[in-house]
């Protein structure tokens, strides 16, 4: 009985510890990678929808700037709903649809640069993703690269 009760209150401990500091994207550092975004693309004049979604693929912060149409958001949000679903970049997917035959085809897999995972500033948990559109493909990979990087998230697992 003794053996039962310790080991309860163990999962009940380690529950506990696991609920206290939940990773995940909040509205904050969401805007904070939409201001990155916007003042990399303003610096060089370019225009992009923006899409920060979670790591379930739900959307946190979007950002239309000027001169950007329906199409460019819808973009935006399937780049970086494919970022979150995979966690590795929609740059990378091109290469995956190269070397694996049918994945391409798979559920939310996007090919074309643009959609970035967002990891935590340590590099250990994967928070969401980014997804950018309006430009060239290298344009929206640096546009979304440059929103993490402001705020001082992580585009790449670390550790």
């Amino acid at each position: 009985m003794k053996i039962l009760a310790a080991a309860t209150g163990l999962l009940c401990a380690a529950g506990a510890l696991a609920q206290q500091a939940p990773a995940r994207l909040d509205a904050r550092a969401a805007q904070a990678i939409v201001a990155g975004c916007v003042a990399h693309a303003e610096g060089r004049q370019q225009s992009f929808g923006i899409a920060v979604v979670d790591a379930g693929g739900h959307p946190v912060a979007i950002l239309r700037m000027d001169r950007n149409g329906f199409g460019m958001m819808e973009f935006a949000l399937a780049k970086a709903r494919a970022a979150a679903a995979w966690g590795f970049s929609t740059a990378d997917m091109v290469d995956g649809a190269r070397a694996t035959p049918g994945f391409a085809a798979a559920s939310h897999v996007v090919t074309v640069a643009g959609g970035v995972p967002v990891w935590s500033a340590d590099g250990r948990a994967r928070l969401g993703a980014v997804g950018v559109s309006g430009g060239a493909p290298a344009a929206d990979a640096a546009c979304a690269e440059a929103g993490i990087a402001a705020a001082g998230l992580r585009s790449q697992r670390g550790g």
